[in-house]
């Protein structure tokens, strides 16, 4: 296995090609566990019909837990996003079409999206009257069993030379209200300096699947708080992030 081209690196993780392949090394210190379900959640979703990069192995590589992928050629939307700005609209509505042929799956192996929120509520670091009023806000919410990626961004979509669209990185995937999972992708835009594209990508999503901004917007203090039991947020974004949770209802 070539470890020679290096593609992408993070603080935990290291990520190379060796020609039809994808390998992601993760650091000695990251959890097998983590490891383990992000392959079992790709190989979930591949059963059901998505185009996701198909998981070919889990191994050890010099004393590190690795997972292959097959190389999937193509850019992400957001390189195209960065090469073609007069097309935003136009791009990003491509992207919310490829999350509803997420949301229109089920997996009912992958874990429980409302069991995932709640625990990162309580370790949000909130104050206990807010948790209590987060925690009930979401046992409220309507149950679906819909496949929610958990980090549908623009870096996770590539687009093929043929205009074939595959979703990568799977590890954060559940099975939920759908509604929650615009939340995260329009809270991820905002915190990423995203602003404007997080407001067109919410308009984009409620004018195609014809769900009212306000629905999406219960989720938004819930899912705000869940960002909040994260480490290595920046000042900026937790307080913005309280500032969404630390409310009864998102204005």
């Amino acid at each position: 296995m070539n470890l020679e081209h290096l593609i992408a690196a993070g603080e935990d993780k290291k990520v190379y090609r060796d020609g039809d392949f994808i390998i992601k090394v993760f650091e000695k210190n990251y959890d097998k566990a983590m490891v383990l379900n992000e392959a079992l959640n790709n190989a979930r979703v591949e059963n059901i019909g998505l185009n996701v990069p198909t998981l070919e192995g889990v191994e050890m590589v010099d004393g590190k837990w690795s997972i292959i992928y097959q190389n999937v050629e193509g850019k992400t939307i957001s390189d195209l996003l960065k090469e073609n700005p007069d097309r935003e609209e136009e791009l990003m509505g491509r992207f919310v079409d490829i999350q509803l042929e997420v949301l229109g799956k089920s997996a009912p192996l992958l874990t429980s999206l409302t069991e995932k929120l709640q625990k990162r509520i309580s370790a949000s670091g909130l104050e206990a009257t807010t948790r209590y009023d987060l925690h009930c806000r979401l046992d409220s919410m309507k149950k679906h069993t819909k496949v929610c990626h958990g980090d549908f961004y623009p870096t996770n979509v590539i687009i093929t030379p043929d205009d074939k669209a595959y979703i990568l990185d799977w590890n954060h995937a559940t099975q939920g209200n759908g509604a929650a999972d615009v939340a995260e992708t329009y809270i991820s835009l905002y915190l990423n300096g995203r602003p404007g594209r997080a407001e067109l990508y919410l308009k984009l999503y409620c004018q195609k699947s014809d769900t009212a901004k306000q629905y999406v917007q219960k989720w938004i203090p819930i899912v705000a708080a869940a960002h909040l039991s994260r480490p290595n947020l920046t000042e900026e974004a937790r307080s913005l992030l309280r500032s969404w949770a630390d409310v009864v209802d998102y204005q």
